[in-house]
């Protein structure tokens, strides 16, 4: 399986994650069950009241004591969560049961001391991955469904129930004990870390906003020493504007990490900053927001001292194969836009980028290299060094670097806007909206817009360049790529919620904006080397792509496994029993 296949696997099951139903639907649904089991093993006889007693009492028990229990420990607990728990056992519960019923009212004891066994087992589960991994913590709050089905089932079936009952709880708990250890080794032995807390982690983080998941990036993290390249402009009594490109990736989602890099960046500068994406994949996420600041630091250092200039090139676009690539100079620093749209436009690999940026050292003293990430067709995947779209970006690149020397350097003129959205994470825009920056270099006007969010949907980069190229000579439309508008699917690009042509009246704005500001800029380039980044490590997420979907193709078979060996143990100690 490939990488990005491994990838897209796990992030599909993010499909199974939903919010738990208000627990008085879920008591409701439980009286429902209760009642309806009271009907049926009436019509066939079998023990009066099965139903209320034996799943509806218990189940309303542990919806009561869960909550409590689990934030006991430390630990959030939701009542509706609680009552949803409560209910999907006692369903489980019941269709086991149910079975005993058709098969033979006489192995009816035994099915529901295995029902109760499965209960155990299933809340112990789900407790361990949605509140706290560790066992002893969750083993009472897990048993109290079952541990009173079996108190009720005592009124209900032969006096040896009680022993049978509770000799299925220590079978059904050790076995679901194997499982989870089973599930939680592979992660454990690869990277220290234990499965369920780091889903505990993400669940808190998805719920209440918890940073807790940092600290596991932090454990298999790795520092590296990065270039951001920079272009300050600065106008007389008007706002300056930096240009930065960091070389690391805003992600992995949400606020965690470096997911909301444009707007950590913003915070250090009073400029507007403008922080398009790099060359990198989601192997240089940052761990922790905090490492924001290492860059932020970096750029700073690197505006003292600079020699300005009045002047700039024209705006150059050069192409091969798929790759256009869009060039302007400034002094002595090479800005390079690129773009596959309308082909798929995602992450280039951090040496690709460092290998162009390399080349046009030989002619530039700053190479600023932009992957635009403007154009999401199919599945997300990454630009591998060697390969054949990897050698379009590379060459289209040494053309750039070859022929943009030798353009005439003609007066710059400069106008920026910085438009807020009405829209949400959700509908695919982050916190800083959208961003303009309008170049004058001579006679041409050239625009760089900027939207904050993670790449765009098919056509919609054409659409913006298209109106803009109305009033302007050359334009391209770019994406920070920040992952603040994903918590789960890296699937929420511009364009997907919003159409285009509710995005074009906030671009017109922007564009009127950027052409009433336009005045007289300098312009200077700098390239510092950011030290000590801790991202989350060459190969890290493919090891945990490998190791989760490992886990994902033998689980099924474990479970089946330990079932099976459980369900026989049982009936070997019914026989003994009884």
């Amino acid at each position: 399986m490939s990488v990005m296949g491994s990838e897209a696997r796990i992030e599909r099951l993010g499909r199974y994650l939903f919010n738990a139903p208000s627990w008085p639907i879920s008591i409701i649904i439980l009286l429902a069950i209760g009642f309806i089991l009271d009907a049926v093993s009436l019509k066939l006889g079998s023990a009066l009241w099965l139903g209320t007693l034996a799943f509806t009492i218990p189940a309303l028990f542990a919806c009561l004591v869960t909550k409590p229990a689990v934030e006991l420990m430390g630990r959030p607990m939701t009542w509706n969560r609680s009552a949803l728990l409560a209910v999907a056992c006692t369903v489980f519960g019941v269709i086991i049961t149910l079975l005993a019923m058709i098969i033979s009212p006489l192995l009816l004891p035994l099915f529901y001391a295995i029902s109760m066994g499965c209960i155990l087992g299933l809340r112990l589960l789900v407790l361990m991955a949605i509140a706290d991994y560790r066992l002893g913590r969750m083993i009472l709050p897990a048993a109290s469904q079952s541990l009173a089905g079996i108190a009720l089932g005592t009124r209900l079936f032969p006096d040896n129930f009680l022993l049978l009952g509770l000799l299925l709880q220590v079978f059904f708990g050790l076995g679901f004990v194997i499982l989870i250890w089973a599930i939680d080794r592979p992660l454990y032995r690869t990277f220290h870390i234990r499965g369920l807390d780091f889903l505990n982690s993400f669940l808190a983080h998805l719920t209440d906003g918890s940073r807790a998941l940092e600290d596991y990036f932090r454990t298999i993290g790795e520092e590296v020493t990065v270039p951001q390249v920079s272009i300050f402009f600065r106008r007389h009594e008007k706002k300056g504007l930096i240009l930065t490109v960091p070389n690391v990736h805003p992600g992995p989602m949400g606020e965690i990490g470096g997911g909301n890099l444009p707007t950590g960046m913003q915070a250090g500068f009073p400029q507007m900053v403008m922080v398009p994406h790099g060359a990198a994949t989601h192997d240089f996420n940052l761990v922790s927001e905090k490492e924001i600041e290492k860059l932020a630091h970096a750029v700073a250092s690197s505006e003292a001292g600079l020699s300005y200039t009045t002047h700039a090139t024209p705006s150059v676009r050069y192409r091969v194969g798929s790759v256009s690539i869009l060039c302007q100079v400034f002094d002595t620093t090479l800005l390079m836009v690129s773009t596959r749209s309308p082909e798929r436009t995602e992450d280039l690999d951090f040496n690709i980028g460092m290998t162009i940026m390399a080349e046009g050292h030989r002619a530039f003293k700053n190479v600023a290299f932009i992957d635009a990430h403007n154009c999401q067709a199919g599945d997300i995947t990454y630009v591998l060094p060697a390969t054949k779209l990897a050698m379009e970006y590379y060459h289209a690149g040494l053309k750039a670097i070859d022929e943009m020397p030798h353009q005439a350097r003609v007066p710059l003129e400069m106008g920026i806007a910085h438009v807020q959205v009405p829209f949400t994470r959700e509908q695919g825009f982050g916190d800083r909206g959208i961003q303009l920056a309008l170049v004058k270099a001579g006679t041409q006007t050239t625009a760089y817009l900027l939207i904050d969010g993670n790449n765009m949907a098919l056509g919609v980069r054409e659409t913006i360049r298209e109106y803009l190229l109305r009033s302007v000579d050359e334009a391209e439309v770019m994406t920070t790529d920040s992952h603040v508008v994903n918590t789960v699917t890296g699937k929420n690009p511009v364009g997907m919620h919003i159409p285009a042509s509710d995005i074009i009246p906030l671009v017109e704005k922007a564009y009127r904006e950027a052409s009433d500001d336009l005045a007289q800029a300098e312009a200077a380039g700098s390239t510092v080397w950011a030290e000590g980044v801790v991202i989350f490590g060459s190969h890290r997420i493919t090891q945990m792509a490998s190791t989760v979907n490992t886990i994902l193709l033998f689980m099924p078979v474990l479970s089946a496994g330990m079932l099976l060996l459980v369900f026989l143990l049982s009936i070997l100690a019914y026989i003994i029993i009884a």
